[in-house]
């Protein structure tokens, strides 16, 4: 397979919406995907960009994408977080996620990142392996912990009186 791996154009967001969606279906969340197309143009290419993205173009659309943005590490500075790196099924093992993952590591470098993390499903062996054989480390002491848009209404009413 012939691709591309380039910066996303505004004109991508509907194929990587289309990618966040069937991930959302893989991860069995079919439903949790909120955002829309309109808000990852919004949020990617309006005057204070919240994300950077890399697709992988075939020339026939889109095959994958790979979404990050800046973080900052209280203990290795600057950072960045990859939210998402996702293959269509067909185009799995094509070499488009490893593809992908190196624009990432280069965007680190070039931002100055002094560390690059992610999460991984515990049940995602294919996922994992990839991510080992690339020499990452699985970091399996660490639990994510989260708010969602209910969670952080609930808090402030809760605790902060709002």
């Amino acid at each position: 397979m012939n691709y591309t791996i380039r910066p996303a154009r505004e004109a991508d967001m509907p194929a990587v919406h289309r990618l966040i969606t069937e991930l959302a279906i893989y991860e069995k969340e079919p439903d949790a995907v909120e955002v829309t197309v309109e808000q990852l143009r919004e949020d990617g290419f309006g005057p204070n960009p919240k994300f950077q993205c890399f697709v992988a173009d075939s020339g026939m659309g889109v095959d994958g994408m790979a979404l990050v943005y800046p973080r900052y590490s209280t203990w290795k500075g600057p950072a960045l977080h990859l939210e998402d790196l996702i293959v269509t099924e067909p185009a799995r093992g094509s070499g488009i996620g490893s593809a992908l993952l190196t624009e990432v590591i280069r965007h680190a470098q070039h931002t100055g990142a002094g560390r690059v993390s992610w999460e991984v499903l515990d049940w995602n062996e294919p996922a994992i392996r990839f991510y080992k054989s690339r020499g990452a480390r699985i970091l399996r002491d660490w639990d994510v912990v989260q708010l969602d848009r209910e969670g952080i209404d609930q808090y402030l009413k809760t605790y902060a009186g709002i």
